[in-house]
């Protein structure tokens, strides 16, 4: 086999490998892209060498330059591998979440690592995004990557991940499961199959908390929230997002992605991160919903190194509820089998403001969420919308509920921990429980004290 002339030629070509113990006979067979066997240990390495190798084949990364951008972690150790061979200068902004593994990773590189707060609006000077946008501005000759907005993101994954899996299936292959970070490998690999193979399903997977989820089925922006999981999910929209060549989308929470994590290290012996854990979660579900003779394809991103001191040390799953205990509360789809069988009460956007206050005088609610012509919710009429508007003047008795509903703001799965609601209700919102984009119950803060009051310990 010919040498490599430098780590570079290393990207890609990882192994698919087949999953045997957390999966069952029941299942289609399920096989995971080793992505933590890349250079750095993680999938961003395609995206970084491509994305870098095209800039300066253009032009736009020139000697002496410095190469600026936002991470998470994973991308910047790419970035820094090929500066480092390059020999270029390089400047990182990452939010305090991550883990210390990964800021002393991009150090080891010569990089030089700018800490941002994590619980910030993406449009905030100090979300980590714009941070390293103002960077790039004040630096002279400084290259800014963009990887959430630059289209080479998605051609990187069109171009070999797609193919490469393709290849190692000998063309059999029914589903492929991918999370949504930037977007980039979920959409160049969507783009491959659906141009190629258009008959293969394409399924995303996003950490409650996120924003692909929600804005894949609504076309709005929900409030992202903080969640533990790294690498996976976004607080803002990217471009580098293609949402024409997903089928469908899944959400997984922090317990369900560090739990399998686990599993993947200790009983198939892959050593690999938390965003494994969504993927493959949500692909052992795919697998059980397809049966024996088919075949269900995820990746890895990347390597559990980065994370010795977080899921995989049980102190730290012990401090954060993950192992169960008092803190624990189960899932919300608990409370739905709790509650009095009722009809879930909705609107359609032409339903008459009257109407929708005899709703909340008859039925005693006082939110009601909105649905379109596909029965999928797409915004709520809040109580107080309607006091003010009607005091405003801006709407009367006749008025459609488009003209006061607003975006929806507290969609949940029924698998997400039922502690996930307790942050919808901090912005005074009530869970809409989507199941497939459908409505499946309303959860108030009463419904939530009902289940936990009741509970048997």
């Amino acid at each position: 086999m010919p040498y490599k002339s430098s780590i570079l030629e290393a990207v890609g070509n990882t192994p698919l490998v087949k999953l045997n113990k957390v999966v069952d006979a029941s299942c289609a067979t399920v096989l995971v892209k080793c992505e933590y066997m890349n250079p750095t240990g993680s999938i961003k390495d395609r995206m970084a060498v491509h994305i870098l190798n095209q800039s300066e084949k253009q032009g736009l990364i020139r000697p002496g330059a410095t190469i600026v951008e936002n991470t998470s972690g994973n991308t910047g150790q790419g970035v820094a591998m090929w500066a480092a061979v390059r020999g270029y200068r390089c400047v990182f902004t990452m939010p305090d979440k991550m883990s210390l593994e990964k800021v002393n990773m991009l150090k080891s590189f010569g990089a030089e690592v700018v800490i941002t707060p994590t619980d910030v609006p993406g449009d905030s000077p100090q979300h980590y995004v714009e941070t390293a946008k103002r960077i790039a501005r004040e630096t002279p000759g400084a290259f800014y990557v963009n990887q959430y907005h630059n289209p080479l993101n998605i051609d990187a994954h069109e171009l070999s991940t797609g193919p490469e899996i393709w290849r190692d299936c000998d063309g059999k292959v029914d589903a492929i499961v991918l999370g949504a970070g930037t977007g980039g490998t979920l959409s160049g690999t969507g783009r491959y199959f659906k141009k190629n193979h258009p008959h293969v399903k394409i399924i995303g997977v996003d950490p409650i908390g996120s924003v692909h989820y929600h804005y894949f089925y609504t076309k709005t922006m929900p409030t992202p929230h903080v969640y533990k999981v790294e690498g996976i999910g976004e607080d803002i929209l990217c471009d580098a997002m293609d949402y024409s060549v997903v089928d469908e989308f899944f959400q997984t929470n922090d317990k369900e992605a560090f739990t399998m994590a686990r599993r993947l290290v200790r009983e198939e012996g892959l050593f690999c991160g938390g965003s494994s854990g969504c993927n493959v979660h949500i692909a052992v579900q795919i697998a059980r919903q397809l049966g024996p003779g088919k075949t269900v394809v995820t990746v890895l991103p990347d390597s559990a190194t980065r994370y010795t001191t977080k899921f995989l040390n049980d102190q730290w799953m012990k401090d954060y509820g993950f192992f169960g205990g008092d803190r624990d509360l189960g899932l919300v789809e608990d409370i739905l089998k709790a509650m009095p069988k009722r009809p879930v009460l909705t609107a359609a956007a032409n339903t008459p403001v009257s109407q929708i206050i005899e709703t909340f005088r008859e039925r005693g609610v006082s939110q009601l969420p909105i649905l379109d012509e596909r029965q999928h919710p797409v915004s709520m009429v809040h109580e107080v919308d309607l006091l003010r508007g009607l005091q405003a003047g801006t709407i009367t008795g006749a008025s459609p509920a488009s003209a006061v509903a607003h975006p929806i703001g507290g969609l949940i799965y029924p698998k997400a921990r039922i502690e996930e609601l307790f942050r919808i209700f901090e912005t005074d919102q009530v869970g809409v429980v989507v199941d497939n984009n459908i409505v499946v119950g309303i959860v108030s803060k009463i419904d939530v004290l009902d289940f936990m009051s009741n509970r048997k310990h």
